[in-house]
């Protein structure tokens, strides 16, 4: 009896475990069935984080129906700093793996001068802890859906001041850059520092008007940079020059200076008493080829890549500018627009390309010919939309459309506290318009109660059949990460 009683136990190695109760292989017999029906059902979802001056790092589940109604529910609310929270970024998700869970790497950067670093679920919550949660829900004014797998990794000290803008290029770098004039490239694997990129200072030659400079101090820092989509060469703007700087990623040294002559400054109405830096940069491609945008007040210059000036963009009158980027309209032919938000709520969308360009001449006694416009296609919001505050930041996501077209979703936030969700069809913004019109739709606001700063968005990856995710789970997972870094 005693020898049958151990051979019942583990009769060869495959049996054990069978018997053993893991949660591994509880998750294991989980029916695929009931997981496949409820990804049938299941609406788009997009997952929304917003930084806020409040120090409040904000995460939204944006779930929109195939009727497009949309539905908003907290998944996640962290005190995150100790001032206001100055920028964000996303990193693409980590790589499939049978049986386990994708996620996402969130950043945050403050003028606390850390930058926050978190672990954020790839997957939207389950429906298990959706009816956990409804209890909850009915106590709190707005509807909660917590995910176990949101959760705060560290924070890094690379910077002594304020930081300006986070980036991931790719999985495995995160890209910080600071008013104290470094950018900061770090390695996501152990969260080591690989090289400190150091912006000169610039001369105090004299000081613009509306400087909040310290006294006897000159402005000083970087306030934004763009890494090019080969990730060999990267263009940075900083405070008080006007200038802009090509660095080459591969050495982490200067590769070029390219002024802001008189002319470009008139241009986007930069005069002697301005600033003349440059707010934003970023990279694009339109049929022509590779391009940049370089952001000012109240204009913005689009550059070949020859470094002289293609087209600026704003129309008259002229608004202040938040936030730019490039949508890609066409993979196919590398098409894409130039999208703009502005000061009195609407998200502008222009066309560079050369046959697109308007020629325009100065209203100067010499008439000499100036710099042609972009061509503005189409516009979001505004006061016929009901928004009329400025639109601070806004984020882009495509989602498939219901004619087999892709549509895009654009997740824009205002200092009002309001965050609007539109939809349009990316066929409006394509074809031959003869003038501008308004497109898209207004599918939902939701008031976070806070002032908000910086957004950032993705669409969330469908729920792999047969995984479930727990807390004990993703504790295991960390344990094996942090072994496997410490055996390298």
């Amino acid at each position: 009896m005693g020898k049958r009683k151990r051979t019942d136990v583990a009769p060869n190695g495959a049996a054990a475990p069978a018997l053993s109760n893991g949660k591994k292989a509880k998750t294991a017999e989980l029916p695929a069935s009931k997981t496949s029906t409820e990804d049938s059902f299941s609406p788009l979802t997009i997952q929304v984080v917003t930084g806020s001056y409040d120090r409040i790092l904000h995460g939204l589940a944006v779930r929109i129906s195939p009727n497009d109604e949309v539905e908003f529910a907290d998944t996640f609310l962290f005190n995150a700093h100790n001032s206001a929270i100055k920028c964000l970024a996303l990193s693409p998700p980590s790589a499939p793996e049978p049986g386990k869970l994708q996620k996402v790497m969130l950043a945050s950067g403050s003028s606390d001068e850390r930058i926050n670093v978190y672990n954020i679920s790839a997957h939207p919550p389950s429906l298990k802890h959706q009816d956990a949660d409804t209890s909850l829900s009915f106590v709190m004014p707005r509807k909660i859906l917590e995910n176990p797998k949101n959760r705060e990794i560290g924070a890094l000290l690379h910077h002594s001041s304020v930081v300006t803008k986070l980036a991931f290029p790719t999985k495995s770098k995160l890209i910080s850059s600071s008013e104290d004039s470094t950018i900061a490239v770090t390695r996501t694997r152990d969260w080591s520092l690989l090289s400190a990129i150091k912006a000169p200072i610039p001369k105090p030659l004299g000081r613009p008007s509306g400087d909040t400079a310290a006294l006897g101090g000159t402005p000083a820092g970087v306030n934004d940079f763009a890494v090019h989509p080969s990730m060999k060469l990267m263009i940075s703007v900083s405070k008080g020059e006007r200038c802009m700087r090509l660095w080459n990623l591969m050495t982490a040294k200067k590769a070029g200076v390219l002024n802001f002559s008189r002319d470009m400054l008139q241009e986007v109405g930069e005069g002697k008493h301005s600033s003349g830096e440059g707010r934003k940069v970023v990279w694009g491609s339109t049929e022509d080829g590779d391009e940049f945008c370089v952001g000012f007040d109240r204009d913005a210059l689009v550059f070949g890549m020859d470094s002289t000036p293609k087209c600026r963009v704003m129309p008259e009158p002229k608004r202040k500018i938040h936030e730019i980027c490039y949508v890609t309209i066409d993979a196919v032919s590398d098409s894409s627009l130039l999208a703009v938000s502005t000061e009195d709520g609407r998200i502008l969308f222009f066309s560079t390309k050369s046959e697109d360009l308007t020629p325009t001449t100065s209203t100067e006694e010499k008439a000499k010919a100036s710099l042609p416009a972009a061509k503005l296609v189409a516009q979001v919001g505004g006061k016929d939309a009901g928004v009329s505050g400025r639109i601070k930041d806004f984020a882009v996501v495509k989602v498939p459309g219901k004619a087999g077209e892709e549509d895009l979703v654009i997740a824009a936030g205002s200092s009002d506290g309001k965050l609007r969700i539109f939809k349009l069809a990316i066929a409006d913004l394509k074809g031959e318009k003869s003038k501008t019109k308004t497109v898209g739709k207004l599918l939902g606001t939701y008031e976070t109660q806070n002032r908000i700063t910086c957004v950032e968005a993705f669409k969330m990856i469908p729920r792999p059949e047969g995984v479930e995710d727990s807390e004990d789970e993703f504790d295991e997972e960390d344990e094996d990460e942090d072994e496997n870094e410490d055996d390298e």
